[in-house]
């Protein structure tokens, strides 16, 4: 059995979103040292998952209190 709880689906999105902003940042340094500007594309990608990272990542803990209150 696992210690950590399992994980909610925007903490999972968020995970995600950072694997792709990782990998575009790696092909816009390979883009740029072979000389195409086509890492310009990479590195907005990589700005956009950035940002939808931070979203999910608060998104879960917004409502992550949400979810404990059982009595409404």
């Amino acid at each position: 059995m696992s210690p950590l709880p399992p994980p909610r689906p925007a903490r999972r999105l968020a995970l995600y979103s950072l694997v792709v902003c990782v990998l575009a940042v790696a092909a816009a340094v390979v883009s740029f040292v072979q000389g195409s500007f086509l890492g310009i594309v990479w590195v907005l990608l990589a700005g956009l998952s950035s940002n939808m990272t931070w979203y999910y990542l608060k998104r879960g803990k917004v409502r992550r209190p949400a979810d404990a209150d059982v009595t409404g």
